[in-house]
Order: C-alpha cells, then sequence, then structure tokens
C-alpha cells in the first residue's frame, strides 16, 4: 500500500508518518523543506524517540520524499496512484496544496481511469479540516470531473492529537513525540468497505470528538503556556509544577468539561478521568515543551471559533462559569514573546487600540458583552499584578 503524505515536519514524521508505516503503508512525504525532503529521499527512513521513562525507539522505514514545488509533476502522480493521502502542514497551508491534489485527482480519474476510491484526510490541528482542503480542492476541479470525484473521492474529517515539542537533534529526521496519541477519523464521511488503520479510531460522528480535544488538550496547553509566561516559566511541566498554574489549568478544564458533557453527553466521570490523563502529560518532564512554543499564534488562538473564545461562549450560553477561560484569554493578551510576530501584533494593538477594542476585534464579543467583560477585568487584575 502507498500514502502520499504532505508535510514531513515533526508531527508529519513522528505521528501520522509512524503509524501509516506501521500499518504496512510505503509513505511518500511531499515537503517544501529541501534538506529534510533530501535526507528522506537518501536515507529511506528515519528515527522516533517516544518520550516516556524508558525513551523507546522506533525506526520507520520504507519511505522517501518529493519537493511540493520542484516535483510537481511526479507528486500528481504519486497522488493519482497512491491508497491514501493525508495532510499535516496547518490549516492555512491546505490551500496551498489543493492544487497538486486537483492534478492527481484529474489524472487518476481521466488518465489513469482508476476505480479505486481514495480517502484524503487533512490531520490538522482545526474542525473540519479535511472539509476545507475539499472545497479547495473542488474549486480547482470542473464540473464533469466533480461529478465522477464525489464517487470515488472522500475527504473524512478527523480529529488528531500528540504532543510534538520543539527539537534540537542533531539528525535533522530524528523527532521526540509523547508515547500517546489519538486519531479520530469520521467513518460516516468514508466509503463502505474501507480498509481501516490500526490505532485509528473511527467512529460515526466526529464533531464531540473534535471539541472534546480542542477544548481540553489546546485550552489547556495555551493556559499553561499563558500563564507560564506570566510567571516567567521557560517549559511546559515547570509552569504545571507552580500549584497556582497546575489549579487554574484544571479550573479552566471544569469549565470546558461542564460545556462538553452537556452538549455531547459524554460520561462525566469518564471526563474527568480524561482531564486527569491530559494534565498529567502536561507534567511529563521529558517533553521538555517551550512556553513560547504552545502559547505562539495568540491572535488565532483568540479567534471566535478557536480553543478560547469558543467554549466560553458555549459555557455563557448555557449559563455556566467561564471565569477562567477569560482569565486564560486575558493573559493571552499579556503575553510576551519577542521571536513571535503575532504576539508582537497582539501587544501593539493592545498598546493602541486598548484592550476592550481588540478582544471585540480578535474575540469576537461585543462590547458590553459579559465574557468581554470579564476578560477586561481579569486583564486589569493581571497587569497591575505582574505589570507593576
Amino acid at each position: 500500500m502507498k500514502a502520499v503524505h504532505f508535510g514531513a515536519g515533526n508531527i508529519g514524521r513522528g505521528f501520522i508518518g509512524l503509524l501509516l508505516s506501521q500499518a504496512g503503508y510505503d509513505i511518500v512525504f511531499a515537503d517544501v523543506n529541501k534538506a529534510v525532503v533530501d535526507a528522506l529521499i537518501e536515507r529511506g527512513k528515519y528515527t522516533v524517540v517516544l518520550a516516556g521513562e524508558e525513551r523507546e525507539t522506533v525506526q520507520v522505514d520504507g519511505v522517501t520524499a518529493l519537493n511540493s514545488d520542484a516535483d510537481r509533476q511526479a507528486l500528481i502522480q504519486a497522488i493519482a496512484e497512491a491508497d491514501l493521502v493525508t495532510t499535516a502542514v496547518g490549516v492555512s497551508v491546505l490551500k496551498h496544496i489543493a492544487g497538486a491534489i486537483a492534478g492527481g485527482i484529474e489524472r487518476r480519474i481521466r488518465e489513469l481511469r482508476s476505480s479505486r476510491p481514495l480517502h484524503i484526510i487533512a490531520c490538522e490541528n482545526a474542525i473540519g479540516a479535511s472539509t476545507q482542503l475539499r472545497d479547495f480542492v473542488y474549486a480547482q476541479l470542473d464540473e464533469e470531473l466533480k461529478q465522477d470525484a464525489d464517487k470515488l473521492i472522500a475527504f473524512p474529517d478527523a480529529a488528531v492529537d500528540r504532543i510534538v515539542p520543539g527539537q534540537s537533534h542533531k539528525d535533522i529526521l530524528k523527532v521526540t513525540v509523547e508515547p500517546f496519541y489519538e486519531w479520530v477519523v469520521d467513518a460516516s464521511q468514508m466509503f463502505q468497505g474501507y480498509i481501516p488503520i490500526p490505532g485509528v479510531k473511527y467512529v460515526p460522528r466526529l464533531q464531540p470528538y473534535i471539541e472534546r480535544k480542542l477544548f481540553t488538550v489546546n485550552t489547556g496547553h495555551c493556559s499553561v503556556a499563558y500563564f507560564g509566561n506570566l510567571h516567567e516559566y521557560d517549559t511546559i511541566h515547570a509552569a504545571m509544577d507552580d500549584p497556582e498554574v497546575a489549579r487554574h489549568v484544571a479550573n479552566v478544564l471544569k469549565e470546558t468539561g461542564a460545556v462538553l458533557v452537556a452538549e455531547h453527553g459524554f460520561d462525566e466521570e469518564e471526563h474527568l478521568a480524561y482531564i486527569v490523563r491530559i494534565l498529567q502529560r502536561f507534567r511529563n518532564p521529558a517533553l521538555r515543551d517551550e512556553v513560547v512554543r504552545v502559547g505562539r499564534s495568540p491572535i488565532r488562538k483568540l479567534s471566535p471559533g478557536d480553543r478560547l473564545a469558543l467554549p466560553a461562549a458555549k459555557a455563557f450560553d448555557g449559563g455556566r462559569s467561564n471565569l477562567h477561560l477569560a482569565r486564560t484569554m486575558a493573559a493571552a493578551l499579556l503575553f510576551r514573546s519577542p521571536d513571535d510576530p503575532e504576539a508582537q501584533r497582539l501587544t501593539a494593538m493592545v498598546e493602541t487600540s486598548g484592550p476592550e477594542r481588540t478582544v471585540t476585534e480578535i474575540c469576537g464579543f461585543p462590547q458590553d458583552h459579559p465574557v468581554q467583560l470579564e476578560i477586561l477585568n481579569q486583564y486589569e487584575l493581571l497587569q497591575s499584578r505582574f505589570f507593576k
């Protein structure tokens, strides 16, 4: 079996590529990083280290790579012949890879006349990423080809979860990841008779799992980062060793947990156990994950449909507490990272436009909305405490 995977970065190699290799796929990575692409071509393998107590090392074999720009025709041919296509490039990059995928679909259907169904799964940290990719791809197909593609090409949405910290290996291909992972795929969007990938969970309805991950792992992770940044911690696990930070994050996840249990019917005790497991993952000292890495891109993370504003809005609409979510959003407004252009832009917005207008513009809460007012209240409290 052959898979084409867009994105030969740490997530691509350390998570999706690893699982696909273990499932028996030969993998063609597509990326624009020439050094990584050349190394994959030359070696045909790489190493993944699981950041647990035993530091287990796994070798991934049967891989090669193509440069997404320079090897476009070879990439289109690989997609045309593939049994599976996956991505881990970041949701903002999906529009840039859609052209190659559209070309592969056209060649598959019109030139190779293949009748084999193809699943294209965007493994991105976003809601409905595969559906978004489908829209980008279909925008480049003619009407006749769209009708043919509807019968043979599926874009099932997925939720993915694995912490991959910043890397500092001499080996450009070596990657360290946490032992835990979760890859959930919407089975209702797949063709009947699909071949399941071992280690992937297939569910009839994906939305609850997407929101569970987004509102627990992502919300909790950035809550550690923004509060850890205020306390001047360098790493996530060091911040979680601070009782005040750990208590705040636990309270944030109680608020998001109440939303998830009410909206999706998760068992309350099972979800509490899930929260405990997530908090334990944040405390893993073997990951050495940097606060500034986890907190980067605060404007995106504060946006209306993302991990902070969305659960806060849902909590408010349901008459539930959103105090600690508001406190995390206030901490995000105070996030300082000299190497993060988005953090610098956010700081400039607050300084020039004021926090009230910034919250309304970025988070989407109208002026004088109770959640906006609580964010501003928490902002004043945190600013007076940490920036005297």
